[in-house]
């Protein structure tokens, strides 16, 4: 499924998303790259008409959990790892993502939790599917590392030297700071998603302070050595302070990754940081953690780059919300989702309708919903120029 199609594949009558403008086209496909963009409707027969619907480039995912829970799909309630990896990509293509970075957490002092078990047999599964070209999108890795927690570099070690490792980011979800500055909605989540009792989250708060104190920062010293001599971007991560972007960005970060305040933001932006935020946050209007707004940063010119975070469908519906709420036009809302993050990791070869570039395409139609907004509805998706939805 990922070996380029050989055979040129035409698509007439699309409306193409191209860097800076819309317009009305036609694009040739040819061993897997974009081999013509042209204006008007083709006539060449064997065109593969698209009815007026949107070409988008394939879009490209640098955090999401998705694998995770599918792997985890109830607390303490583990999943085999090929069908969950089967489960995850048809719902990671069928969102119109071609390229993405499965965000998998090492550190969790919790043994029931996914981030808190061993890697091996999945990446092993991740390895093999790829390689027999099964997937429908591109898998690579974003290891995700929780720098409190005492046994993040044991649950680290499998990913060391991993080819696919193309993004590392520095959590640190101790409650009381950063993500969880606000302790009740820490509570909310810690109980909600993880089942956890009353007295399992105040023992745990308390517990995770004495953790912080003693492993945080060797740890981040750890993964910031690891990402300069391996040549994998490095993530802050939750950046609530002007301090702490300025601590990511001496250690070499290079993504600030969800800040959760206005200031946060703008010291990423000062510093030439790509900016992440959430899908979920977009369209839902709002953070679930009571953070700053990912359309107020929008409006501001303080994002680079949405996230699908814990939603993969979110990707799509975020570039058509922010055109309709942080007055963005539509080619820049798109390269959100695709030329920014691809350059963000260094794919250069991708993110982008244009010559030369890979064949990763969405065909994309606007449903008008009873309030007035459009909802985008994905009809087809191509990688390297096969069609795998």
């Amino acid at each position: 499924m990922n070996s380029p199609s050989t055979h040129p594949t035409l698509f007439s009558n699309a409306r193409l998303v191209l860097a800076d403008e819309v317009v009305h086209g036609s694009l040739l496909c040819q061993s897997g790259t974009i081999a013509s963009v042209d204006l008007g409707h083709s006539a060449l027969p064997g065109a593969i008409d698209l009815e007026g619907d949107y070409l988008l480039p394939g879009m490209v995912e640098v955090h999401t959990d998705n694998f995770e829970r599918h792997l985890m799909p109830r607390p303490k309630v583990r999943w085999d790892d090929a069908p969950a990896l089967l489960a995850h990509d048809a719902e990671i293509a069928a969102a119109g993502i071609t390229t993405v970075l499965d965000a998998l957490g090492v550190g969790e002092s919790d043994p029931d939790s996914v981030r808190g078990s061993e890697w091996t047999s999945v990446l092993e599964c991740l390895a093999e599917f790829s390689g027999r070209g099964v997937l429908r999108a591109e898998h690579l890795l974003h290891v995700r590392c929780e720098l409190p927690a005492p046994n993040t570099l044991d649950l680290f070690a499998p990913f060391i030297g991993n080819p696919m490792v193309r993004m590392i980011s520095l959590m640190d979800h101790t409650p009381g700071q950063r993500q969880w500055e606000n302790i009740e909605h820490a509570w909310i989540y810690f109980t909600g998603k993880k089942g956890w009792s009353q007295a399992k989250f105040e023992e745990r708060v308390a517990l995770s302070k004495e953790h912080q104190a003693r492993y945080a920062q060797p740890h981040r010293s750890y993964f910031t050595d690891y990402c300069k001599q391996h040549g994998v971007a490095l993530a802050s991560h939750d950046d609530t302070t002007v301090a702490h972007v300025e601590q990511a960005f001496a250690e070499g970060a290079t993504v600030c990754e969800f800040p959760t305040t206005v200031a946060a933001a703008q010291a990423a932006r000062e510093r030439a940081m790509a900016t992440i935020m959430g899908g979920p946050n977009v369209v839902r209007g709002g953070s679930h953690s009571g953070n700053v707004s990912a359309i107020e940063l929008a409006r501001l010119g303080l994002v680079d780059i949405v996230s699908s975070d814990y939603v993969p469908g979110s990707l799509l519906s975020a570039t058509v919300r922010l055109t309709e709420t942080a007055g963005l036009s539509l080619p820049a809302a798109v390269a959100m989702v695709s030329r920014n993050p691809a350059q963000s990791i260094g794919l250069h070869d991708r993110g982008s309708i244009a010559i030369g570039l890979r064949a990763d395409l969405v065909q994309v139609r606007m449903t008008p919903l009873g309030d007035g907004r459009q909802q985008p509805v994905v009809r087809a998706v191509w990688r390297g120029g096969v069609r795998v939805v």
